[in-house]
């Protein structure tokens, strides 16, 4: 497991993540949170190459503005 950034913001029904580094994750790996479950799927990776964003769409029963300002993990 590996961070992978904090939740500054939903678009669209969709958790934007901000990276901490230029270690991208892959499409379709698991966002996670500190108690390790699942908040949802990357589907998205997009912006600068240093500190990219990554687009995560929630889990059904995820409410995704309660994250705001969490941090995420990649499993």
């Amino acid at each position: 497991m590996r961070r992978l950034g904090t939740v500054t913001r939903t678009a669209q029904n969709l958790l934007i993540v901000r990276c901490e580094d230029d270690d991208r994750p892959e499409i379709g790996v698991a966002a996670v949170d500190e108690s390790l479950s699942t908040i949802g799927r990357v589907v998205d990776v997009f912006g600068p190459m240093s500190r990219p964003y990554v687009a995560v769409t929630p889990e059904q029963e995820v409410r995704a503005a309660s994250l705001v300002g969490q941090r995420l993990y990649a499993r």
